[in-house]
Order: C-alpha cells, then structure tokens, then sequence
C-alpha cells in the first residue's frame, strides 16, 4: 500500500497520574477506556512478540506487541475488518507533563477509507473514557 493510500489517526489526552501509574493502567483489562475492557473474548499476552484478540460487538481485533517500555510506550500491530487486510500499527506512549502525562495515541498505516477512518471516532471514544480513571475526588469533610 503506498503512503497516499494510507491514514494515521493521533490522539491526545492529559493524564491526572504518572506515566507509570498510566502505562500499567492502559495494559490492564480491568481499566476502562482501554479496547481491552470491552467485548465479548480477550486474550492479551502483553509482552514483545505476545499476542492479543479482541472480539467487540462481533468484530475480530487481533495483533502483535512490538516494543513495551515500561511507563514510556507500548507499540502493537492492530488488525480488523476495518484495516481492510492490512497489517497497522499503534504506538502508545506516556510522558511526564508537570504533575501530568500527556498520552499519545498514534495509529499508522489505516487504509484512507471509510473504514479507516472509522478509527477517529473509536480512538476518541477509548481516550474520552481512560483519563477519568485518574480523576481524584475530594474526600467530603464531616
């Protein structure tokens, strides 16, 4: 596929915790906001070279983890209907922002489709939900 015919999707959020506090959250199944809390089946080997499935609203997601730095970046292959065949790749990385973390969410190599771009809407929905995991609430005085 040439460059042309490709899309990346990037997305952007402030984080509320420490890149290490928000890197282990992101590979933790139990955290929302991740792909990996929703759906119907998951297996997730977060390790390089392990592997992931997802399956959300009948639709399989499947790839390889490329590069884990601990509290710094994850990196995975992603595939679906939506990549159209296509092998893409996300990178993930964490860092410190003052007292925050500015996550960055880039996915490459998307088909320039509908279905590719099908990827705005579903990043942002994930990347909505995930910083207000940190979100600290203030303890009522009695």
């Amino acid at each position: 596929m040439k460059k042309s015919d490709t899309l990346e999707v990037k997305v952007e959020r402030t984080l509320s915790t420490t890149p290490e506090k928000a890197y282990r959250a992101w590979l933790n199944p139990k955290t929302k906001g991740t792909p990996w809390n929703i759906g119907e089946k998951l297996l997730l080997t977060p390790k390089v070279n392990g592997f992931f499935y997802w399956l959300v609203s009948g639709t399989p997601h499947y790839g390889r983890f490329t590069k884990l730095k601990a509290g710094q970046q994850a990196q995975y292959t992603w595939m679906s209907p939506y990549t159209e065949g296509q092998e893409s790749t996300v990178t993930v990385t964490f860092k410190k922002a003052g007292e925050n973390t500015l996550m960055t969410l880039l996915h490459t190599d998307l088909p320039n489709s509908s279905k590719g771009k099908a990827h705005i809407e579903g990043w942002n929905e994930f990347l909505d939900v995930f910083p207000k995991q940190f979100v600290k609430t203030a303890k009522k005085k009695k």
